[in-house]
């Protein structure tokens, strides 16, 4: 997690995340670092979506998650 809610989200946000950066991986076909630092030094995806919206977002499907982080990677311009 990033250094300012490194000490503020719970063990299910940050499983979450993990869930979210290896799934995304695995769809993008690049390395979990690379996904990780796509979500949080050249975005503030992890911190301002992924685990800000983590109450509705962990009730969705994983197709849908991950549908739905690509279309914000898309928009930062980050994956086309």
């Amino acid at each position: 997690m990033s250094k300012n809610l490194e000490n503020e989200i719970s063990r299910e946000q940050a499983s979450f995340a993990v869930f979210c950066i290896e799934n995304l991986a695995d769809e993008l076909k690049i390395s979990g670092d690379k996904v990780y630092k796509m979500l949080t030094d050249d975005s503030d995806i992890l911190d301002n979506y992924i685990v800000k919206h983590y109450e509705p977002l962990h009730t969705q499907g994983r197709d849908y998650v991950i549908s739905d982080l690509i279309e914000c990677l898309q928009q930062k311009g980050l994956v086309k």
